[in-house]
This record gives C-alpha cells, sequence and structure tokens, in this order.
C-alpha cells in the first residue's frame, strides 16, 4: 500500500480524448498521454477498466478519497453517461469519452501524492494491446468532433485553401467520414491528407471524394512513383 502512494520519476501530465473504438463487445475508449518527460503514448481502455481505478484510488487513498472525512475528499468522482443518450450506442460512447477526459484531468490537478502515484501512472502506461500497429477486426473508430477554431463544422471548412499531400495508408483501417457515413481505406492505398490536426488525427480524403480523419500512425510517405488518390501507392 505504501508503495503505490510512492511518487514516480515519469507522470502524466495530460491526457486527452482521441478517439471511440466500438467493436462488438465493450468499447474501447483511446486517450493520447502527455508524459512529463515530453514523450506521448496512446492508450485504450474500456469503461471497467476506470471502474477499477476508482476502485484502487479509493482504497489506495482513504484520506483524499473522504472515507474518513467527506471534507477532506480530493479525488473526484467518475461520472457516468446517460443509458439512453442521445445518439444510441454510439452517442453513449462519445458521451462516456468526453466524461472519461474530464475524470483523468480532474485526477491529474489533485495533490502530487495521488497525480504522480504508480496507482495513475501505471494505468496510463501503454499496455501490449497499446502498441499494436492494427486494431482488433472489425473494429470502427469514431473521432469526437475536434476543437476547431471556426464555428462551422469540419466537413464545410473551405479545404481547397489547404495543400494536399498524398500519403500511403500501411494498414486498412474502417470508420466514418465526417457525415458519418462509412469510411473504408485498403492497405497501400494513396489518400489526401488535407489537415494534420495536434492530436494526431488528420483529416484525409479519398478517391470517392470523402473525408474522415485518420490516425496518423498508418499514413507514410512514398516516393515520387506513387499512384494517384484512390490507386495502389
Amino acid at each position: 500500500m505504501e508503495a503505490a502512494g510512492m511518487a514516480s520519476s515519469r507522470y502524466p501530465v495530460s491526457v486527452r480524448a482521441a478517439a471511440l473504438v466500438q467493436m462488438e463487445r465493450p468499447q474501447t475508449f483511446a486517450f493520447s498521454v502527455h508524459w512529463s518527460d515530453g514523450s506521448d503514448t496512446f492508450v485504450c481502455r474500456n469503461w471497467d477498466a476506470f471502474r477499477q481505478l476508482q476502485k484502487t484510488l479509493k482504497t489506495t487513498f482513504p484520506v483524499e478519497a473522504g472515507l474518513l472525512r467527506r471534507s477532506d475528499r480530493l479525488l473526484p468522482k467518475l461520472p457516468d453517461a446517460p443509458l439512453f443518450s442521445r445518439g444510441g450506442r454510439t452517442g453513449h460512447g462519445l458521451a462516456r469519452l468526453r466524461l472519461l477526459e474530464t475524470y483523468a484531468q480532474a485526477l491529474l490537478a489533485t495533490v502530487d501524492r495521488v497525480s504522480r502515484s504508480p496507482v495513475l501512472t501505471g494505468f496510463f502506461e501503454p499496455r501490449a494491446g497499446d502498441l499494436e500497429s492494427a486494431l482488433p477486426p472489425g473494429s470502427t473508430v469514431i473521432l469526437p468532433v475536434p476543437e476547431m477554431p471556426s464555428p462551422h463544422p469540419v466537413h464545410s471548412l473551405d479545404i481547397h485553401s489547404l495543400e494536399a499531400q498524398s500519403l500511403c495508408c500501411v494498414h486498412a483501417f474502417h470508420t466514418q467520414d465526417t457525415q458519418g457515413r462509412p469510411f473504408h481505406a485498403e492497405a497501400q492505398e494513396s489518400l489526401d491528407v488535407l489537415l494534420r490536426h495536434p492530436s494526431g488525427w488528420w483529416l484525409v480524403q479519398n478517391e470517392g471524394e470523402q473525408k474522415a480523419w485518420f490516425p496518423a500512425p498508418y499514413l507514410e510517405e512514398v516516393g515520387l512513383t506513387q499512384g494517384s488518390r484512390g490507386q495502389p501507392c
């Protein structure tokens, strides 16, 4: 118990919601984590993992959890989205994703004893599944609406004023486009990158002029002999 309360030399500084990963089984929530040493990692956790984290924190830090005296409570509560959220299962998942981001940021804003503890650090450390180059078969990635300075939705921006660059898709990837339609990209397919968002998700366009947010690690530059958009690289 005492070891769990000791501060780690490397600890998470910020946690940002990156995506909702939908599968047949429980949904997974993807986050971009920035660390005290300047590094950035990408992790996926399900709802039960966060519930277990909350239980462990309460056990490890009873004072900060307010178990001894409610006025001493520092740990945030773990809120949940309404079961019947707008947008069905997807809407519920996106609502949970936003709440989990707020919860994680609140944890990092507590005292160092909690925010830099091995309990919290270990939770956000990348695990084997987080380091896989491809998502599980049948996965669909849905991004929350990025925070953009423009009040207009992404698909209505004047993307023709942006300089597009064709990159090659490394792995097959399935998600939704900016209008909620299925977006499928095959390995070795060439896509036009229209916008590079700091989150690591880039706005791309395929041969059918569908636009979608795409994970940057799935794209790579190819030689000058690459094919045209939508064709093999």
